[in-house]
């Protein structure tokens, strides 16, 4: 039914769904004789697993599967193909939104766009559970991609800036059955000069084109972004201080014109609210012909944005291996 594919050079296409017996991810355009293993992806996977207060009671394994495109530990510049095995799952927990579609959620536009018969279990394709198999392309992209240091952070969650805050607000929102969104930041030092092009492959449309695939992503900025607006040129503009391009200031968020530019490549990421929560919502029911209470079934996050940083992270690698590729 869908064609899930991404990219000219470096190119990756997800297969599966959050409640198929398996998932995975092939990855076109690797060079040959990279050193790849499993034990290569356990850092950035275990990242994203769910485990702090208020992430998601389903607990996968996720242990990949290399199943082509690697032999006696390097790549052969084949398709590499990685496949998980899902095994927490609870498919009957989503019965009750076929006809009573979640607010905020893919549920009413999937059946009206694909029929009845579209897989929704666990949220299927759409599912914030796809972003495993961009955390292992990210792993792949890295090693590609060379000496870049990724610094990423979370830098707010339910409107707060204050780190020490959030544990107190996730709490709360977890005693309401409700969900909380956030901001994710990613710093990536080390990206070489002359990566994108004007316009439609310019490296802000990459980023923000792969960024846009990752669920609950609702915003993207580089740099100085929309705070940025609120300055004068005069305040606003990145001085070179010397003739290998660095700047003053990183406002751009080393981009120029499209072009990367040297300096740290920084971009901020808005993850909406969890849209399955617990608290009774008013919300049309089909079967009914009304709108009606809805309380959601099932094992949600309360704060996917605890678990997003190393996908962001990935996103900005993955987008990062296109760009070099295509610089090549």
């Amino acid at each position: 039914m869908w064609h899930n594919s991404f990219g000219s050079k470096f190119k990756i296409e997800i297969w599966g769904a959050s409640h198929t017996p398996e998932m995975g991810v092939r990855i076109g355009g690797v060079p040959q004789g990279i050193a790849l293993s499993v034990a290569d992806f356990e850092s950035d996977i275990s990242r994203r697993r769910a485990s702090a207060r208020g992430t998601t009671a389903r607990h996968e394994k996720d242990i990949p599967t290399i199943v082509s495109g690697v032999a006696d530990g390097v790549t052969t510049g084949e398709i590499v193909e990685i496949v998980f095995h899902n095994g927490d799952t609870r498919s009957s927990d989503y019965s009750q939104f076929e006809q009573h579609p979640r607010p905020s959620h893919v549920d009413f536009v999937a059946r009206a766009k694909y029929g009845d018969a579209v897989d929704l279990r666990g949220s299927g394709q759409f599912s914030g559970r796809m972003t495993l198999l961009l955390v292992a392309a990210g792993v792949v992209a890295k090693k590609i991609v060379g000496e870049v240091d990724y610094r990423t952070t979370i830098v707010e969650i339910g409107g707060s800036r204050n780190e020490a805050e959030f544990s107190t607000i996730v709490e709360s929102a977890l005693r309401d059955g409700d969900s909380v969104g956030g901001v994710v930041e990613c710093c990536a030092k080390g990206v070489r000069v002359g990566l994108g092009e004007p316009f439609f492959d310019s490296a802000e449309s990459i980023i923000s084109h792969l960024m846009f695939s990752v669920p609950a992503v609702k915003g993207v900025e580089f740099g100085s972004g929309f705070e940025g607006v609120k300055l004068r040129g005069s305040e606003r503009n990145d001085r070179f201080v010397d003739g290998e391009g660095h700047t003053a200031s990183n406002n751009e968020g080393g981009i120029n014109g499209g072009i990367t530019n040297g300096n740290d490549l920084v971009v901020r990421v808005a993850i909406k609210p969890t849209p399955t929560i617990s608290r009774e919502q008013m919300t049309y029911n089909k079967s009914l012909g009304e709108v009606a209470p809805l309380v959601a079934k099932g094992r949600h996050d309360a704060c996917i944005v605890l678990r997003a940083a190393v996908v962001v992270e990935s996103v900005v690698a993955i987008a990062l291996a296109e760009l070099s590729l295509q610089n090549q």
